[in-house]
């Protein structure tokens, strides 16, 4: 199960149990409408609470990064996995966007919205 929130050019993107590609496809309308009326997004997930994910989901996921490479502003994720900490890296491959892999959701919202990061003393 996932639930979307949207706001000026970012999609946020928070995942609950298994990602499914019934799922995904919510995720894929919502980004289309976006990308066609407004150019660009920016994609916030929140992963902490997927607990998997179906193949199908992964393919279509490769398949729809592909095809939207440069739709793409900064991706940041959410996550402590390191499986799919590994995924976020291999997704670089097809798009042509700015991806973060983050612990702390304060810190992945902060570099989203293009917050500069404190300065230790």
């Amino acid at each position: 199960m996932i639930t979307t929130d949207n706001k000026d050019s970012r999609i946020n993107v928070t995942v609950f149990g298994e990602f499914t590609l019934a799922d995904y496809k919510e995720f894929e309308e919502l980004v289309n409408y976006k990308v066609q009326f407004e150019g660009p997004v920016s994609l916030f997930f929140d992963l902490r609470e997927m607990t998997g994910f179906t193949v199908d989901m992964a393919l279509e996921e490769i398949r729809f990064a592909r095809a939207h490479a440069n739709d793409f502003a900064r991706i940041a994720i959410v996550t402590d996995d390191q499986w799919v900490t590994w995924s976020a890296w291999l997704s670089q491959i097809f798009v042509n966007a700015d991806v973060r892999v983050f612990e702390d959701a304060d810190d992945a919202e902060a570099w989203i919205s293009g917050i500069p990061s404190p300065v230790a003393d």
